[in-house]
């Protein structure tokens, strides 16, 4: 099992993970707001997108530590990403 050892590291992308929580509470109020569904899609993607993102950063950093070896990161990528 790793964890992210870094505090900056983990700092950063509990940032991170704070502003996407800010999009999706947006996303909600623009469909409780009757929104064009386009403008919903769009930023139904873009926070799909920051997720990503933020997932990405996430395994970098358990390659970074190498406390994982590259088969069971390459199995995580296979069965997450």
């Amino acid at each position: 099992m790793s964890r992210i050892a870094d505090p900056e590291k983990k700092k950063a992308l509990c940032a991170r993970l704070a502003r996407i929580e800010g999009q999706i509470r947006g996303l909600q109020k623009l469909i409780d707001s009757d929104a064009d569904c386009e403008k919903v899609a769009q930023q139904m993607a873009a926070s799909r997108k920051a997720l990503d993102k933020a997932f990405f950063s996430m395994v970098g950093c358990m390659i970074e530590q190498g406390d994982q070896s590259a088969e069971h990161v390459a199995e995580m990528l296979t069965k997450f990403a």
